[in-house]
């Protein structure tokens, strides 16, 4: 028997409610049981964490993607034909998600801490279930509509894997508190020492992680090559309509060292500045030929094409929620764009000392230049007066027929294939230029271009690198990059992370030391338990049903109320969570 004031017994606890009441809706004491959980509220914290993985990994994703969210939305609008931003909700529910779960979660584990059953309330179990199965539908549908995307996961590795391991050596070190207390107080069971293994593994991968990485920004600063050029690809989209003389001109004006466009040869041979298929997203084609708005952009004549709107469905789509920011002078001259040629694009290059890159898309089978289109080129570049050694331009074909003029190549060839065909320049994705076949490349003289860049973090990777250029939708941005965000030598990046492992190690022991504590001093005791109040005196006593258990607690609080001696005593049985009171 262990003596107790009432007030002793009954104090409140705010914390403790706080935690129960929102994570079970258990604001009651005697709603509170610090019983094993079950095995189904066991689940339920088991879905619970892999929401939290999933949706961290999903979050992150959405985090790195923002570098391609404009191709996202390219992507949506080839599938649907219209062109709406698909991000702005994907991102909405992505941080409404994250944000509920990373709240159960940190209940939950206040949960553990403080010994209460695990015991989710039935709406969280279905907020959990719904946000589970919206990011499992989100992961599909990204695979189904933009499964290249996946690549960019390991590009960016490359640049925030050392600051993701300090993370996660965080978390797991601070993870050690909730195992220990599980391991240590607790009578050993096969379950246990399973969750303990499981643990002191993780922390071992996490541990030797760095291993494995690859980073090109850890190195020496004077191996640091000179700063990549940019490429203004279709100009400046962010700022101006792409493929526009406006946009080229922003593009200059923000230091792009040269201009990239995607060229379309007209149904009359004139090289024109067109990305889509058709002409319905960059120009008014639905109000000036509504019964032609479907046809290939190619099937057009130059007088045609001139007649349209090229800029304001710029200022009506806003596709990078930039138009707030243009002045009204601006405005006005983005309204009035038009079409632009080949040739116009090439004579502002040329004036601004700058080169080209072109991306020229053949015109279909039953075209009537289907055949001419490559003179149709060269007439252009000929016309334009710019220098043939500036003018680059893919695919890589034609080559015997080519004099003077640059030729790239979209394909990922090794350097065998390039020597055999003669090539000097590749132009890839940033999803296919690896860091040792950049290296390779470069090695063997052969100059690499990498697209679409457009986030300082990827700019600053690819600097790292050595890549010579990039081609780039945001030069404006790009160009606030004098410097790779962070550059690290291998020897300060290995006494970091030597030194961050050994303090983990350190805690980590001192947390299970500590957790220990106590079952070290019984065992030199000899003492079966060190605390009077959790004897198990309930050993002989059968286990009484939870009903059963609440109705005596009600009993008593009403005692209580009716001035009940404080000289009563008190039988604790703690292995239930409930208390029996006698006279």
């Amino acid at each position: 028997m262990v003596k107790h004031q009432p007030l002793q017994v009954y104090e409140k606890q705010v914390f403790v409610s706080f935690v129960t009441g929102i994570y079970g809706c258990r604001w009651k004491r005697y709603q509170r049981s610090q019983d094993d959980s079950s095995r189904w509220e066991c689940i339920w914290f088991l879905i619970l964490c892999s929401s939290f993985l999933l949706l961290l990994f999903w979050a992150y994703f959405w985090l790195v993607a923002q570098n391609d969210f404009n191709e996202f939305n390219w992507s949506v609008y080839n599938r649907s034909g219209e062109w709406r931003d698909e991000t702005i909700p994907i991102l909405a529910s992505t941080t409404v998600g994250f944000s509920y779960i990373t709240f159960l979660l940190i209940l939950a584990l206040f949960h553990i801490s403080l010994g209460q059953q695990l015991n989710l309330y039935w709406v969280h179990k279905i907020g959990v279930l719904a946000t589970l199965v919206t990011t499992i539908s989100g992961v599909v549908s990204v695979d189904d509509i933009w499964g290249d995307e996946w690549d960019i996961l390991l590009v960016s590795l490359q640049s925030t894997a050392p600051f993701l391991h300090i993370g996660a050596l965080a978390t797991v070190t601070a993870i050690s508190w909730l195992v220990a207390g599980y391991v240590v107080r607790r009578d050993r069971s096969n379950f246990q020492v399973m969750v303990l293994l499981i643990y002191i593994i993780i922390l071992l991968a996490i541990y030797l992680a760095p291993l494995t990485f690859t980073c090109p920004c850890i190195m020496d600063r004077h191996s640091l090559k000179p700063r990549p050029d940019i490429i203004g690809r279709r100009g400046a989209p962010m700022l101006a309509p792409e493929n526009t003389m406006v946009s080229f001109n922003r593009a200059l004006q923000h230091g792009a060292s040269s201009l990239e466009a995607d060229v379309t040869i007209s149904v009359d041979g004139v090289p024109f500045l067109m990305r889509d298929r058709t002409l319905r997203r960059t120009t008014d084609v639905s109000k000036v030929f509504p019964g032609r708005q479907f046809d290939d952009a190619s099937f057009f004549n130059w007088t045609e094409l001139r007649s349209l709107n090229a800029g304001q469905w710029f200022l009506e789509s806003d596709p990078y929620w930039t138009v707030e920011t243009l002045s009204a002078k601006d405005r006005s001259r983005i309204g009035n764009q038009s079409v632009c040629s080949l040739v116009e694009m090439l004579r502002l290059a040329a004036r601004a000392n700058s080169s080209a890159l072109l991306n020229i898309r053949k015109p279909p089978a039953e075209h009537p230049r289907y055949r001419s289109w490559f003179m149709d080129t060269l007439w252009a570049v000929q016309k334009a007066g710019i220098s043939q050694k500036r003018v680059t331009w893919t695919p890589d074909t034609d080559r015997g027929r080519v004099r003077g003029l640059q030729q790239t190549t979209t394909e990922k060839l090794s350097v065998e294939e390039i020597r055999q065909r003669g090539i000097t320049s590749l132009t890839l994705h940033y999803g296919k230029a690896s860091h040792k076949d950049i290296q390779e490349y470069l090695a063997n003289n052969v100059s690499v271009t990498v697209y679409p860049v457009n986030e300082p973090w990827l700019y600053s990777t690819l600097w790292c690198s050595g890549v010579p250029s990039v081609s780039s939708d945001a030069p404006q941005v790009l160009r606030k990059v004098p410097y790779p965000i962070w550059l690290m030598s291998q020897n300060a990046y290995d006494f970091i992370w030597i030194s961050s492992d050994l303090v983990s190690l350190a805690i980590v022991i001192g947390v299970f030391c500590f957790q220990n504590y106590h079952m070290i001093r019984w065992r030199m005791s000899g003492m079966q338990n060190y605390n009077p109040e959790q004897i198990m005196l309930s050993a002989v006593v059968p286990r009484p049903s939870r009903d059963v258990n609440i109705m005596k607690e009600k009993l008593i609080f009403s005692e209580l109320n009716n001035g009940l001696s404080s000289t009563e005593e008190l039988s604790l049985y703690p292995e239930n969570g409930y208390a029996r009171y006698s006279h």
